[in-house]
């Protein structure tokens, strides 16, 4: 019998050691929730063979889409991809798990630049994945002003031609910056101020889109369309020469979107082996490649430069210093969001 034993136990140990050197799977599902068009799903693919971990991959559209998952309860998340504000928002409510760096050892790439932000000083609960700005992406064919001021999207020059974003913080954002106010205001005549631009916007407006904005203005649909400055890219990458991207000169809202670990994780040391993977030279310069959304990581930074010096000519991908120093990170704006959300509902029901 204990022969017999042996033997088993010799079996099952070879199994083991044949599956961890197939990449067979752990039994393990990581639940992983990210903005759409977000990621180089490929990449998702290579981590499933090199760990033999699933990955279960969704999609959310905004950031308080996401945080309403959150606080619906109800979903295991275990690596979600929220934004500055959100996740302040989020350490504020006690919901995230901090991090262990032992398990993140790519983390030595990230750019000292992106750590130590006012939204999580401590680099306690978040890894940061990429950065940039919102701004006007526009068609060249259609458009023949300069694209340098948020003046123009009240332009009735371009009736019908205007994309704005479905989204709370980047709508009112906008006109808050054209009116000369911060982006994070909290005093009720600005937002008073704001809310009756953006109604006199309405009549100027084709519509309130989230990731389709890209795509109508690349095929000609709209003329300029307020978005995410990875969008430009994403379609410098693909060869539209007759697309461009402006930088407000009044200054525009500059993002950071990171990796973090919700506190309904079931898999801790699993998300943090995604996320270190995530931080891979060769991974993060494939997925900053394959998105164009600009990289945190400095070994990304520095290939980029050999690779694709140009890119850093252009705005979506290395905005101006000037107009950076005029520029904000949104704030968790507490209770005040209410009132945020109220303006753009009023809004989106003209």
């Amino acid at each position: 019998m204990k022969k017999i034993l042996v033997r088993t136990t010799v079996i099952a140990l070879l199994i083991a050691a044949i599956m961890s050197l197939t990449g067979c799977s752990s039994g393990v599902v990581l639940n992983v929730f990210n903005w759409g068009e977000y990621m180089d799903e490929t990449l998702i693919d290579e981590f499933e063979k090199q760990t033999g971990i699933r990955v279960n991959y969704k999609n959310y559209a905004t950031n308080e889409e996401l945080l309403a998952k959150l606080e619906a309860g109800g979903s295991s998340y275990d690596v979600i991809f929220p934004s500055d504000y959100a996740i302040s928002e989020l350490i504020k409510k006690d919901m995230l798990l901090p991090i262990n760096y032992d398990n993140i050892p790519n983390y030595k790439y990230i750019d000292d630049r992106f750590k130590g932000l006012d939204f999580d000083p401590e680099n306690k609960y978040s890894v940061p994945y990429f950065w940039g700005t919102i701004g006007i992406l526009y068609n060249k064919d259609m458009v023949d002003d300069p694209v340098d001021s948020w003046d123009i999207l009240w332009n009735e020059k371009y009736k019908g031609q205007i994309l704005m974003k479905k989204d709370v913080r980047d709508t009112i954002g906008a006109a808050l910056k054209k009116l000369g106010y911060s982006m994070n205001s909290t005093n009720d005549n600005e937002l008073a101020e704001a809310k009756e631009l953006l109604l006199a916007q309405v009549p100027l407006v084709n519509g309130y889109y989230g990731d389709e904005i890209r795509d109508l203005i690349a095929n000609g649909d709209a003329a300029m369309g307020l978005t995410y400055s990875g969008d430009a890219m994403d379609l410098y990458w693909e060869g539209f020469e007759n697309i461009g991207y402006g930088v407000p000169k009044e200054g525009t809202n500059v993002w950071y979107d990171c990796m973090v670990i919700p506190k309904t994780s079931k898999h801790k040391d699993e998300a943090e082996r995604f996320i270190n993977f995530m931080l891979d030279p060769d991974i993060a310069f494939k997925n900053s490649e394959a998105m164009g959304y600009s990289s945190p990581n400095l070994k990304v930074i520095e290939r980029m430069r050999q690779e694709y010096p140009e890119v850093f000519e252009l705005p979506a991908y290395w905005p101006d210093e000037e107009i950076l120093e005029k520029s904000e990170v949104y704030l968790d704006l507490g209770d005040y969001k209410s009132k945020y959300n109220d303006i753009l509902t009023e809004v989106l029901a003209r």
